[in-house]
């Protein structure tokens, strides 16, 4: 196991997306992962993971982070770095397209829908099958705030129980399958003024946390928004225990 200087393990970081320029989210991370190091004593060893590689075994990893950036070249890759991450109790954070394919992957796996689907990788799925609908509004662009849980690790971390959200996305879950989600264990911990979900979370698993809104794209980048510092911080944890 390497360490730091400072003796903390440094943690392997599987950052799992289609990495691109033209995504903002991306061009941000090698520098919040730099802050993480500088700041807060937490060493990551970042690993870019395209989608289509995204099947092979992940279990060497402390975290994994499914990025922005969808459609994602290959769904299955996704879906399967999600559930190692969720079976195998490896810290992970989704965001944006992230979340999505979180709740996705849940639906399928979890509870027991193998047909369900995503509207943006599945043009004209059946809304009963679908688990992430096109949003009537698009959030491109959009700033908001979300209620957060009082008690959830979402609210542990940030410190309140509202909190600013910058959103890059025109897909959301329906609210057809949230019942079925919650009764398998998948908590929905953040809101948006209009209800709406932004925030999910698995409560036994030692860190699994997905937001629609991208919390990299918080502040100037030079500094790690405090989900993100939550994972970093469960990463080192998680290896420690290697």
């Amino acid at each position: 196991m390497n360490h730091t200087a400072h003796g903390a393990p440094v943690a392997r970081i599987a950052l799992v997306g289609d990495r691109s320029e033209a995504v903002r989210s991306h061009a941000r991370i090698p520098a919040l992962l730099d802050a993480l190091g500088v700041r807060d004593g937490l060493d990551l060893d970042a690993y870019w993971i395209p989608s289509v590689d995204a099947a092979e075994d992940l279990t060497g990893f402390d975290a994994i982070w499914v990025l922005p950036g969808s459609p994602y070249r290959s769904e299955a890759g996704i879906l399967a770095a999600i559930r190692t991450a969720r079976e195998s109790g490896i810290p992970f954070l989704g965001t944006c397209g992230g979340f999505q394919h979180a709740l996705l992957e849940f639906a399928r796996n979890a509870c027991g829908l193998p047909g369900a689907g995503h509207a943006e990788n599945t043009p004209g799925l059946a809304d009963e099958d679908a688990v992430v609908v096109p949003l009537a509004c698009s959030l491109v662009g959009h700033e908001g705030t979300v209620d957060v849980t009082p008690g959830s690790r979402a609210a542990r971390l940030l410190g309140t129980e509202r909190t600013p959200a910058r959103y890059h996305c025109n897909y959301a879950p329906n609210p057809r399958h949230l019942d079925l989600l919650r009764a398998h264990g998948l908590a929905f911990t953040g809101t948006d003024d209009s209800g709406d979900v932004r925030i999910a979370e698995l409560p036994d698993h030692p860190f699994f946390l997905a937001t629609l809104f991208q919390p990299e794209l918080d502040g100037d980048g030079t500094r790690a928004h405090p989900l993100i510092t939550g994972l970093a911080t469960a990463a080192v944890d998680h290896a420690r225990t290697r």
